[in-house]
């Protein structure tokens, strides 16, 4: 019976992380904000901590920032309201007038499209004519994007008012983590790695952030000097996709071709957009974010990678905006507990060379 344990934890443990999985992916609309707001917090932490300093109370400063990034979402909605919605509209038209630009390319694929059409005749001629056929007609892209405006309007909202009710108490809810363990190590170590959670992630979103805001403004200019119409909103459009690893590189990139190919004439021309923005992006992601990110980090990429696309899975968009800074915490508690210390080793970006002598150095 004893040799069967260790067989049965590791079968509790899946049962545990698939109910764990199940779980998230239904309370995504729940956890979500809370997720997110509490995110924020922590990259805004240190400069209401700091400003406490010179007597400025941490309700005062919290109002202030949350409220500086409320205006800048809604400046960023507010950009992009416009072009979108248009973009909506003419999806129709811009869809055939990019289908007609790109009818060379069509072309080559008629013959994969004649098979399958015939293929859908085979079965609709072989199907039984007394069966009803039920056709499910899809919502409008209208309709489509004020369900999903209006749901990441509320977890906006609660994202911000979470974020604000966290910093405006200070402290408080780190001086009640250590009061709950009863020991002094104990709550040396939490109060460690709290602090430790704090610093990488706000250091990781803010340099992130001054990152893509250079990358951004390069990308606007690179448009503009082209002639890419509204190179401002492509310049705030790489400056929110750029948050999402891998993805947002490649959604861009799509984005800023199909809108190129329907407002130039020349596809010579139209190619211009995408090679300004694929080179700016390859820049920053293997030169400049590893230069500066990397050793602070100490992720290596296939952990990044793995993580990004299970959340992405798992919710989306903002499971994939989510995922490094997950991982950036997780890694600090690896850290500083020893029973994890093993994915811990896993998760950095280098790894643990044993030598000789019985220390240990960094290969």
């Amino acid at each position: 019976m004893t040799d069967d344990l260790p067989a049965i934890r590791r079968t509790l443990g899946l049962i545990l992380l698939v109910l764990l999985t199940m779980g998230l992916y239904f309370a995504k609309d729940v956890i979500l904000p809370l997720l997110m707001g509490t995110l924020l917090a922590l990259t805004l932490s240190p400069l209401v901590r700091y400003m406490s300093r010179f007597g400025l109370a941490p309700v005062v400063t919290a109002s202030a920032l949350i409220a500086l990034v409320g205006l800048i979402i809604a400046g960023a909605a507010l950009l992009f309201s416009g072009p979108v919605s248009a973009w909506i509209s003419d999806a129709p038209a811009l869809g055939a007038e990019l289908k007609a630009k790109l009818q060379g390319f069509a072309n080559s694929l008629a013959i994969v499209q004649q098979a399958s059409n015939q293929v859908e005749q085979f079965t609709n001629g072989v199907a039984d004519p007394n069966v009803q056929r039920v056709a499910m007609e899809s919502p409008g892209l209208l309709t489509m994007a004020v369900s999903n405006a209006a749901s990441v309007m509320a977890t906006t909202v609660v994202t911000l008012v979470l974020a604000l009710f966290l910093l405006a108490s200070g402290d408080l809810f780190y001086v009640k983590l250590i009061e709950a363990f009863p020991r002094f190590g104990d709550k040396k170590r939490a109060l460690r790695i709290v602090y430790g959670i704090e610093r990488s992630v706000s250091r990781y979103l803010s340099v992130v952030t001054v990152i893509n805001l250079g990358l951004g403004s390069v990308v606007g200019l690179g448009m503009w000097a082209i002639g890419m119409p509204q190179p401002v909103v492509w310049a705030v459009m790489t400056f929110l996709v750029n948050f999402l690893p891998y993805i947002g590189p490649l959604f861009g990139a799509g984005l800023v071709t199909a809108v190129a190919i329907v407002s130039f004439d020349h596809l010579g021309q139209a190619a211009l957009a995408p090679l300004v923005f694929l080179t700016a992006t390859t820049i920053e992601g293997q030169f400049v974010t590893p230069v500066i990110l990397g050793r602070r980090l100490e992720l290596n990429t296939v952990s990044v990678f793995v993580t990004v696309v299970f959340w992405a899975w798992l919710w989306g968009i903002a499971g994939a905006l989510m995922a490094v800074p997950f991982l950036v915490c997780l890694k600090v508690i690896c850290d500083n507990v020893e029973a994890m210390s093993t994915l811990g080793n896993f998760l950095g970006a280098e790894a643990v060379v044993p030598v000789e002598n019985g220390a240990a150095s960094q290969g």
